[in-house]
Parts: C-alpha cells; sequence; structure tokens
C-alpha cells in the first residue's frame, strides 16, 4: 500500500512543476508583461495603504483634538449659565450699599437671583437633596449629629445643615444633617420594663 501512495504522489504534478510548465510555453516578452503588471498592481497596492494609513493617522489626530476642546471647554455652557446670576448678585450688592435702600426690593431681588441659579443647576442635571423628615440614609446623608425626639421616629432627619447635591444621579455633596435618636426616658423606660 505504501507502494501505491508513492506512486500516486509521484503521478501528481507539484505546484512549482505547474508554474514551470506553464512560464515555459511563455516567451520573454510575456514574462516581462506579467512582471511589470504585477510590479504595478503592488505599486498600487503599496500607494492605497499608504493613503490609507495617513487617512486613520489624521483622524486619530482629529479625535486627540476634538477630546482635548471637549475637556478643555466641557464647563463653557453651565459657566453662561451662571453669569447671569453673577450679575444679579453684583446688582444686589450695589443697590444694598446705597443710601435709602429698599429691604422689599433686595429681597425681591436675592429670590430672584435664587431661581435663576436653581434653574441653572436643574437645566445641567443638578438636583437638591434636602431630606428633611426623611430616613437618614448614609449614602446621600453625612450627620453631623444627632437629637433626642420623641415625635419623630428614630434615624429621621430632623434638620438639615447643608443641601445635598447630585449630578446625574451620582452624589457630588451629602446632606450635612441632624439625625433623631429614641428620647433616653423611652429607652431607660424600655430597659426597666425588662429588668
Amino acid at each position: 500500500m505504501a507502494d501505491k501512495q508513492e506512486v500516486t504522489a509521484e503521478q501528481e504534478p507539484s505546484q512549482e512543476q505547474a508554474q514551470e510548465t506553464e512560464t515555459e510555453g511563455l516567451e520573454e516578452g510575456d514574462l516581462h508583461a506579467l512582471l511589470e503588471d504585477a510590479r504595478d498592481k503592488a505599486d498600487e497596492h503599496w500607494n492605497q495603504c499608504l493613503r490609507l494609513q495617513a487617512d486613520l493617522d489624521n483622524l486619530r489626530k482629529r479625535h486627540e483634538r476634538d477630546l482635548a476642546n471637549a475637556h478643555k471647554f466641557a464647563l463653557e455652557k453651565f459657566a453662561l449659565e451662571l453669569l447671569p446670576v453673577r450679575d444679579s448678585l453684583e446688582m444686589g450688592l450695589a443697590a444694598a450699599q446705597g443710601e435709602n435702600v429698599d429691604v422689599d426690593k433686595l429681597k425681591e431681588g436675592s429670590e430672584l437671583t435664587l431661581k435663576m441659579l436653581t434653574q441653572a443647576l436643574e437645566k445641567h442635571n443638578i438636583k437638591e437633596i434636602n431630606p428633611i423628615n426623611q430616613p437618614f440614609n448614609p449614602e446621600y446623608h453625612e450627620a453631623m449629629s444627632m437629637q433626642e425626639r420623641s415625635d419623630v421616629p428614630p434615624n429621621t432627619v430632623v434638620a438639615v445643615m447643608q443641601k445635598g447635591y447630585l449630578l446625574n444621579d451620582r452624589l457630588i455633596r451629602p446632606a450635612m444633617v441632624v439625625v433623631s435618636k429614641a428620647a433616653a426616658g423611652e429607652s431607660g423606660g424600655q430597659l426597666n420594663e425588662q429588668a
């Protein structure tokens, strides 16, 4: 059987032999034409590869430039929203320093300024956390102190010292709060009942 396999392998012409027989039939001029054609195609593919590489390089540079500008000017819209708030505060201070100061007008101006600031924050998805009378949540609240209270359940926010804020539902500042705890008399009474 091994002899049969060797004979069949010898009978099949190899690729090299097939190419030699094809090129033997061609004249020298034909070979030069084929060679020139192959060189032209190789040059064309090389030039195409260089153009694609240059296009990719330009795209990468443009992307880096756009990303740098996005980082550099990311706060531009937010800053434009805050500038009228600053202008309003400056006008309020100037009005407060004059003679004949009308407190009601200053209060009204301050309320309008606060409204402008709140609208600017909301426009940029900055939301306020004001957890008064809500259960204490350590993920969003920072307890500054505890206060004995019998009128609300334990661990309830009874006062907000500083509001917290979320940016796109991500905490950027926790609310600083006062939390209720059970009155000493209530817990003492429970302990006495158990004893």
